[in-house]
């Protein structure tokens, strides 16, 4: 599995070969059962994930509603990024949707290796940046986007995930309610 986190993490930033020797091994196999939590809120994430089964959510929990703001799966970097890089106590949770596999790096480790490795520090510059205009993308799609639409867009980006992820939580991620994703769905040719 380290042959595509390899691949992954060169499309976001090139690793010399010195680089990746160092950074492949700090990398550990975990795995975790369906429904576990990985980051619980009010915890420092400590670890960043490379998705290698699975399926997990990020999402957003009070007293009156539950809003699910990313979903991670195989091939994708997981896990909650403002708090495993500002080291602050998480406002999100982090949770198995399904069994998964992972490699996951401890921060400590990663941040040692940035200050070793320009590469690594680049990478880790360059993925954040990434990160940060995926979720301004999705900033634009929930204030400016209908239901149709923010689905549209979902369907394009990741038109796989009608077979991965339930429909409650695909429903929940657009911000309607299950009832009306299903007539969403019939709505929409796929």
């Amino acid at each position: 599995m380290k042959e595509i986190l390899k691949v992954i993490t060169n499309n976001i930033s090139p690793l010399n070969d010195g680089e990746w020797e160092d950074f492949h091994q700090i990398w550990k196999p975990f795995s975790c059962k369906r429904k576990e939590c990985l980051s619980p809120v009010g915890k420092i994430e400590d670890n960043l994930y490379f998705i290698t089964e699975g399926l997990q959510r990020i999402f957003y929990e009070d007293q009156e509603k539950e809003a699910t703001l990313v979903f991670t799966y195989p091939h994708s970097f997981g896990g909650i990024l403002d708090s495993f890089i500002l080291r602050s106590p998480s406002k999100f949770a982090y949770e198995a949707l399904t069994p998964s596999k992972f490699l996951r790096v401890n921060y400590n480790d990663l941040e040692n290796l940035s200050q070793k490795h320009a590469g690594i520090a680049k990478f880790v510059r360059l993925g954040i940046t990434g990160a940060l205009a995926g979720v301004l993308e999705r900033q634009v799609e929930l204030q400016t986007y209908s239901s149709e639409e923010k689905f549209r867009k979902l369907l394009q980006r990741s038109p796989h995930i009608l077979q991965m992820i339930p429909h409650k939580y695909l429903a929940n991620y657009i911000g309607i309610d299950p009832t009306n994703f299903s007539k969403l769905m019939n709505k929409i040719r796929l």
